[in-house]
């Protein structure tokens, strides 16, 4: 599996890029099977590195979504609340989640370092 090297992938794979936009990975969406509900951060609320900031449910399960970064909502992706299955079809491109101002990232990989992780099955 290829990554874009135009973002940063957290451990919990999840993805965020330079502007601030925040998905999951393909690795993560097919890993969840068919995403069927997404609960996504309010605009204007607080995301902590490393912690909860929502949920994604699946046919299979219910993941929690773990913010990479520490921030401020600025915007969240309704189309992805209304067709949550977005996530599978294009995790990196109109599956996006939400956007944060960044004022602090969690520990991040690179391309190579999130695909050297997910090479095993990931964790």
């Amino acid at each position: 599996m290829a990554f874009p090297t135009d973002r940063k992938y957290s451990s919990d794979h999840e993805w965020i890029a330079e502007d601030g936009t925040v998905g999951i990975t393909d690795f993560a969406a097919d890993a969840l099977g068919d995403v069927v509900y997404v609960d996504l951060p309010e605009v204007g609320s607080e995301v902590t590195a490393g912690e909860t900031c929502g949920e994604i449910e699946s046919t299979k399960s219910v993941s929690d979504l773990i913010s990479p970064v520490t921030g401020t909502v600025e915007e969240v992706n309704d189309d992805v609340v209304d067709a949550p299955e977005t996530v599978n079809s294009d995790p990196f491109g109109a599956g996006w989640l939400f956007k944060v101002n960044v004022e602090e990232e969690g520990e991040l990989l690179d391309a190579a370092g999130y695909e050297e992780l997910t090479a095993g099955g990931g964790q």
